[in-house]
């Protein structure tokens, strides 16, 4: 039905957040981090870094899985899926809703990824490369389905009556998994969502990247004019989505707004990103949440620190917004590229600034490359009364999505 019994499409706001990340677990910890300009920048542990000249990436340490995840054996999940079902549960429990009252009612569950369950796809090939494929552990491969992201969330959570999808569009999928969630509560055809992403850090994935000279020695400097590249990172933010006459009805806390969403594909290049393309992904998500370019006071970058991306993104911005657009920042300076997480957690970071009227920082920042040309607010973060904020979410193959968020008392429905 729709909202206070108007016709038309419900507003859709953000009550509750779970973070799993390098720099903290939950909202809480990830907000302290964000504001203080923390790095999980450390050598990488997680597989043998042997024959590389520079490992560092940005681990999540700390986990412990049972904390969260308290019905489904533990070890039957793969690693990304540990951290989407923990994720899941940190958001339900920050949202404060009922689960008992909640299982029955019809949901979405909508989880991006770009590497799945590679991990153990990872030890899976090691020990037929090494000993032969009987040698393959059979827990491995039961635990790869890249489904699992999602499903396991539906059957940790024991809910009854939900679509469980996972998005597999690469490093925009985090932001995919919110259009999904958010088209289905507008619609009415959901009561809420979880959505987000979840990826672990894998073998493959960082020597596809370092194959590509795409990794950087030490530290992740988006729109630094000395930028090296891109730390493989890993993680999982999960949001939970309602209307906000249910929100309001049961006295939720509500972080943001989610205003719209642009989504395309250009096909333009396997990893060089389309400037036009991106421009017209912008253009898409403010015409679909009836707003201004004018209008929007920060922009969450996708940010990597690669020549390629933050030149040609940034250039793509001021099409849009013109010569002087809003501040423009990187979450991956931070927490570097969780893969299919990045737009879900940055997601997460946004609507924790709207919330806490503070911009992060692009830490690790000297001088601004002049073809970046944006204030990326370095190394510190600074208050700021933000209303409407854009978190853009770019892939390889041309997948791109952006998401908007505004804070939801002082936006129009």
């Amino acid at each position: 039905m729709a909202e206070s019994g108007q016709a038309g499409p419900r507003r859709v706001v953000i009550t509750g957040l779970g973070v799993v990340s390098s720099i903290g677990m939950g909202a809480g910890e990830f907000l302290r981090g964000l504001r203080s300009g923390s790095s999980g920048a450390k050598p990488i542990t997680v597989f043998d870094v042997e024959g590389f000249d520079h490992a560092n990436g940005c681990e999540v340490v700390g986990f412990e899985p049972g904390r969260w995840i308290r019905h489904l054996p533990v070890e039957t999940l793969g690693r990304a899926t540990q951290y989407s079902v923990a994720a899941a549960r940190m958001a339900i429990d920050d949202a404060g809703l009922d689960l008992e009252v909640w299982r029955s009612r019809p949901g979405v569950v909508t989880v991006g990824t770009t590497d799945g369950e590679s991990r153990d796809l990872d030890h899976m090939v090691e020990a037929e490369v090494l000993h032969g494929p009987e040698h393959m552990a059979p827990e491995s491969a039961r635990r790869v389905a890249a489904g699992r992201l999602s499903a396991a969330i539906a059957q940790e959570l024991e809910l009854a009556d939900v679509e469980a999808v996972t998005i597999p569009t690469a490093c925009a999928a985090g932001n995919y998994a919110i259009g999904y969630g958010f088209d289905a509560v507008r619609s009415g055809e959901a009561e809420f969502a979880l959505c987000g992403g979840a990826d672990a850090m894998c073998r493959k994935t960082f020597s596809g990247f370092y194959r590509l000279g795409t990794i950087a020695p030490d530290r992740c400097r988006p729109f630094d004019v000395d930028r090296k590249g891109i730390l493989t990172g890993e993680g999982a933010g999960i949001l939970v989505l309602e209307s906000l006459d249910s929100a309001l009805a049961r006295g939720a806390r509500i972080y943001a707004e989610v205003l719209g969403y642009g989504l395309n594909c250009d096909a333009y290049h396997q990893v060089a990103p389309n400037q036009d393309s991106v421009g017209r992904c912008m253009e898409l998500a403010l015409e679909n949440a009836g707003i201004k370019p004018e209008q929007v006071d920060l922009i969450s970058a996708h940010g990597t620190g690669t020549k390629a991306n933050d030149v040609t993104e940034a250039r793509a911005i001021r099409e849009v917004f013109g010569t002087q657009p809003p501040k423009v920042i990187s979450m991956k300076s931070m927490i570097g590229h969780t893969m299919g997480a990045a737009s879900a957690l940055s997601a997460i970071g946004c609507a924790l600034a709207i919330t806490n009227n503070f911009i992060p920082p692009t830490i690790n920042h000297t001088t601004t490359d002049p073809e970046c040309d944006v204030d990326c607010v370095p190394n510190t973060a600074v208050e700021a009364d933000l209303r409407i904020v854009q978190n853009n979410g770019l892939a390889f193959g041309g997948n791109n999505a952006v998401v908007l968020l505004g804070k939801y008392d002082e936006v129009a429905a």
